[in-house]
């Protein structure tokens, strides 16, 4: 009596713990009836109430055959009885069994005989709806078959977190055997885990009911040390039928091919998010040095902590190689940029931008180039430093800062190598890849098409601006009557070099033919162009030839070359007449400048461009100046003028306030001009002349003084 007290309070002894109604006993709701040696029901559980209907005051002291059974089956039941009562062992099976309410129904029978004290004999017969255990039998038999056979990882813990169950999966998965798991908690059984996170979401599910699902997960288990693996967990609270809370289950599957998959995915598509922008940023300019440094910062975090470029001097100089690179036993390098994802000793420790280094063929980036193929060094050595470092100093700096991992990649295009590209990581823990060899070979090999358009548009513009130099008139002499002051200036380097030229030609008589032309385009053409006709220019100067009559020959000239267009005005100033004949061929009108009276531009007949009549010719008109001293003609093409953001009306406009003031020398009125009037970017190259107009004596006295 004690004992049961004690088990109702849930206050027992040790090792008696109370339960509360809900469990499979409760679902299946047995039911108990013991009859006597007559098959009279001596004893009537509630549950038997709930299973046939009658109540203990409507059972007790009936026959049980005569209460429970169809008149059918009496005969068979007494056999049953008798053989059980007289030790024939237990009876189980399935019988139909009447209903108080008349139907008839199957129960799941459990039929043994008892003995009392005495020696009395009783039956026990142990019952339940045979639909209600046959549906938690396929339950049961479902749930053990699914746990044991599920490729899944199963496990229920109790509401301690400690193992009850673990399937074979499981067992797989985790590389430990169920005994291993059983009664241990997840900390204690798998330490080489996350185990905070997962008790964590353990108990928050206890707590909550609300199942946490696909909790991915990385990891090493005893079952594949060497390789990291990739699991998806999801958690679900157990509660039995009475909605008691009894523990916890956990499914794991292992997803880590699907975990790469997707990590391979991602990668592929960094890199080729990596090469769009490279095909976007890189090669933005055709200036060399700003392509490099669009290379390497392109590259650094993304790919690497530093990257440089270095090209070989013999590139530089406008030379190829043949092959793959130099072939003698030293390589003469100049660093053209460097970069680094974050501040460190590792830049300094490189090659300065800029400067010459020669290497001999142990170190590596002479080897890439050399050989024309990646070198890679995923690991890098101490001994490996010599090799890559510029010097011993410099490689204490490389051990200092931690740098593990060396990759070279040859900038190659046209089969021509033309430098090499350097990768270091020191912070980013992974060493480099062979898939890393090959997109930064994808990455040198874009980078090298624009260096290398780079480097010849740098060689093809300093050769037209040196041939455009060459071919403009050195210093004039000076003109009889007049002060000659002219400036040039080329475009900016990213635009090349045009064709625009002027000159300033003496004639017979003291007179001096001033001219300025523009020959549409840029680069070695224009600037072959443009020699051609200040050629022919001087050489119909010197006959003597009206303006007009100039241009119409430089017309002609000009149709005959290959699609060649330009622009001209052409002046001769006779200084004995006080006179200036001019003409314009499509050119922008010059400004004339009268001592007393604002500057102004002359109102004279355009003509049309040079060559855009054809080989018909065009017409052009010689206009009549007279010219007294003190005045000024300012000549000049429209690089001088134009801009693609302001009206060309305005830029004229501020050019005639700037020639505002007569008390300032020709030279000086140069360069405000320039200063003025020119942008450091500007795309266009300008030719000035300004010829200011002196006192001249008359021609006899000219000729006395001769």
């Amino acid at each position: 009596m004690v004992a049961s007290e004690a088990f109702r309070v849930g206050a027992g002894p040790v090792g008696v713990v109370p339960s509360e109604p809900g469990g499979l006993l409760d679902v299946l709701s047995v039911a108990a009836v013991v009859l006597d040696a007559e098959g009279r029901i001596t004893l009537w559980s509630p549950q038997a109430q709930d299973l046939f209907g009658w109540s203990a005051q409507e059972a007790l002291g009936r026959y049980a055959a005569e209460l429970l059974v169809a008149d059918e089956y009496v005969d068979l039941v007494l056999e049953l009885f008798a053989k059980v009562m007289a030790g024939g062992g237990a009876w189980a099976g399935v019988f139909p069994v009447r209903h108080k309410d008349g139907s008839t129904r199957l129960v799941e029978f459990r039929n043994m005989r008892l003995l009392d004290e005495q020696g009395g004999v009783y039956a026990l017969g142990i019952a339940c709806d045979e639909a209600v255990l046959r549906g938690v039998e396929r339950d049961l038999a479902l749930s053990v078959r699914l746990v044991a056979q599920s490729p899944l990882g199963l496990a229920v813990l109790d509401t301690d977190l400690r193992y009850v169950l673990v399937n074979p999966a499981l067992e797989r998965i985790n590389g430990l055997p169920a005994e291993k798991h059983l009664g241990r908690t997840v900390r204690e059984a798998l330490p080489f885990l996350d185990t905070d996170v997962i008790e964590a979401s353990m108990r928050q599910v206890l707590a909550s009911g609300v199942p946490l699902l696909d909790q991915f997960a990385t990891g090493r288990t005893p079952a594949d040390p060497e390789r990291e693996h990739a699991w998806s967990g999801s958690y679900f609270r157990l509660e039995d039928p009475g909605g008691r809370v009894i523990g916890v289950a956990l499914s794991v599957a292992d997803v880590t091919d699907r975990y790469l998959a997707a990590a391979e995915a991602d990668e592929a598509r960094r890199r080729l998010d990596l090469i769009a922008r490279a095909s976007v940023t890189v090669g933005t300019t055709l200036d060399l040095s700003c392509t490099a440094r669009e290379l390497a910062g392109l590259l650094v975090a993304d790919l690497a902590d530093i990257a440089t470029v270095d090209v070989l001097e013999s590139v530089l100089e406008g030379g190829t190689t043949t092959g793959h690179g130099p072939t003698s036993e030293q390589a003469l390098f100049r660093a053209l940029a460097i970069a680094a994802a974050y501040e460190t000793d590792i830049v300094h420790a490189a090659d300065p931008v800029g400067e010459r280094a020669s290497y001999p063929v142990d170190r590596l980036v002479t080897r890439c180039v050399r050989t024309g193929r990646p070198v890679l060094v995923a690991h890098v050595t101490r001994p490996d430093l010599a090799h890559i470092a510029r010097d011993e100093a410099a490689a204490v700096v490389l051990a200092e800062e931690g740098v593990h991992s060396y990759l070279a990649v040859p900038l190659t295009t046209r089969g021509q190598v033309l430098g090499v590209l350097g990768l270091v990581r020191a912070r980013n823990p992974l060493p480099f890849t062979r898939d890393d060899v090959t997109l930064a070979g994808e990455l040198a090999t874009r980078a090298a098409i624009a260096i290398d358009n780079a480097r010849w548009y740098e060689h093809a513009n300093g050769t037209a601006l040196t041939l455009q130099r060459h071919l403009l008139p050195h210093p004039p002499p000076q003109a009889a009557g007049l002060e000659i002051a002219y400036r040039y200036q080329p475009a900016a380097a990213a635009s090349g070099i045009g064709g625009d030229w002027f000159d300033a030609i003496p004639q017979t008589g003291d007179k001096t033919a001033l001219v300025v032309g523009d020959v549409m385009g840029h680069g070695v053409h224009a600037a072959a162009t443009m020699g051609q006709l200040r050629t022919a220019t001087r050489t119909l100067a010197e006959i003597g030839l009206d303006p007009a009559s100039v241009l119409r020959h430089l017309d002609h000239i000009t149709a005959g070359l290959d699609q060649t267009i330009a622009t001209c005005v052409y002046a001769a100033y006779d200084p004995h007449r006080s006179r200036c004949r001019i003409a314009l061929a499509g050119h922008l009108p010059p400004v004339l400048i009268r001592s007393g009276q604002a500057p102004e531009l002359l109102d004279l007949p355009t003509g049309i461009p040079l060559g855009a009549g054809g080989l018909g010719g065009a017409p052009f008109e010689t206009s009549v100046l007279d010219l007294i001293p003190g005045d000024r003609l300012v000549l000049y093409t429209d690089g001088l003028v134009e801009t693609r953001d302001d009206a060309l009306d305005d830029r004229l406009g501020l050019l005639l306030r700037l020639l505002t003031d007569p008390s300032l020398p020709p030279e000086a009125t140069c360069d405000r001009l320039l200063a003025a009037l020119r942008h450091p970017d500007a795309a266009d190259d300008v030719a000035l002349v300004i010829a200011h107009v002196r006192p001249h004596p008359p021609a006899h006295e000219t000729r006395q003084t001769a």
